[in-house]
C-alpha cells in the first residue's frame, strides 16, 4: 500500500509543551490528521487559550488540555490522572539557557541548578511519561513515542553545553526504549530539529534584532553564519517543517521506522549516516 495520507482517527495523542512552538505545530498536525489531542503546558491560562484556539480550528477533533509542570514527579502524576492512556506520545517539552560563550570560564560558571533543572525538564519529563504510557501501548500492540531532541545532541554547542547534554541523553533513552519494545508494534524515535523559529529561539532572535537595529531575518542570518555555518538551507526552519517529521513518525506509515534519530536540521550536521 502506497497511501501517503496520514490518518489518525481513533488515536489519542499527548504532546507535552504544546501551547506554542514545535509542540503546538505538532498538536495541530495531529489534530488535522484526525487524532484526539491532549495539550500540555505549565500555566492554565496558556493551556486554556491553546485548547480554545484548536477547538475552533479543528471542530471535528477532540481537544483537551492539562496544565502541569512536567519537570516534577507531581506534574507527571497530574497528566496520568487526567489522561491515563494514549496511543501517541510526543515528548516535546524542554527549554535551554541561551548565553554567550567566552571560553572555558563560561562553562565553569554554569551552576548545578542549570544542569539539574534542564535534566529534569528535558530528560526526566520524557522518561516519566514513557514509563507510564509505553507498557500500555505494548499491551494494546500499537503505539508511537517521539522524543524531540536537537541537532545539539550530536553537534554539541559550547555556549549551551548543559542543553546539549540533555539532548544527547534523549537519544540514549529513545534508542534504549525502542530496543525494549522490539516486535510489539510500538515504535520509539527521536527527532532532531536544527535552528527553528520556535518560541525560545525565535524570541531570542527578535530581541537580538531589536537591540541591534536590524530585522529578525538579518539576526537569524548572523546567528547561522557565526554558530551554524554548515546549514544547507541557510535559514531557520519553521515549526511546521519540524512538526511534519514528528507527525510522520507518529503515523501508521512509519511502522518500520524505530530506534532512529530523524534529522530536520536543515543539513547543519555534516554526518551522512
Amino acid at each position: 500500500m502506497n497511501d501517503v495520507n496520514i490518518e489518525l482517527k481513533g488515536r489519542k495523542a499527548i504532546v507535552t509543551g504544546s501551547t506554542a512552538g514545535i509542540g503546538r505545530a505538532t498538536a495541530e498536525g495531529l489534530a488535522r490528521a484526525g487524532a484526539s489531542v491532549v495539550i500540555n503546558g505549565r500555566g492554565s491560562a496558556r493551556v486554556d487559550q491553546a485548547v480554545r484556539q484548536m477547538r475552533d480550528a479543528f471542530p471535528a477533533s477532540d481537544i483537551t488540555g492539562i496544565a502541569a509542570d512536567l519537570s516534577t514527579t507531581e506534574g507527571g502524576e497530574a497528566v496520568f490522572a487526567q489522561a491515563p492512556d494514549a496511543d501517541i506520545l510526543v515528548n516535546n517539552v524542554g527549554t535551554a539557557h541561551l548565553r554567550d560563550y567566552n571560553g572555558i570560564e563560561s562553562i565553569a560558571n554554569i551552576p548545578d541548578e542549570d544542569w539539574l533543572g534542564l535534566f529534569q525538564l528535558n530528560v526526566m519529563s520524557g522518561v516519566r511519561m514513557a514509563r507510564h504510557y509505553l507498557p500500555r501501548m505494548v499491551r494494546k500492540g500499537w503505539g508511537r513515542v517521539v522524543f524531540v531532541s536537537s541537532e545539539s545532541a550530536v553537534n554539541i554547542p559550547k555556549e549551551m553545553l548543559d542543553y546539549g547534554m540533555t539532548k544527547t541523553a534523549q537519544l540514549a533513552v529513545s534508542r534504549g526504549l525502542a530496543e525494549a519494545v522490539a516486535g510489539t508494534g510500538v515504535t520509539v524515535n527521536a527527532v532532531l530539529p536544527g535552528p527553528t523559529r520556535s518560541e525560545i529561539l525565535g524570541d531570542f532572535m527578535a530581541k537580538q534584532a531589536a537591540a541591534n537595529g536590524i530585522t529578525q531575518q538579518e539576526a537569524e542570518q548572523g546567528f547561522l553564519k557565526a554558530m551554524r555555518p554548515t546549514t544547507l538551507i541557510q535559514r531557520f526552519a519553521t515549526t511546521d517543517e519540524v512538526a511534519n517529521m514528528i507527525i510522520y513518525a507518529c503515523s501508521e506509515q512509519a511502522s518500520a521506522t524505530t530506534g532512529a534519530a530523524l534529522r530536520v536540521d536543515g543539513g547543519v550536521v555534516r554526518f551522512v549516516a
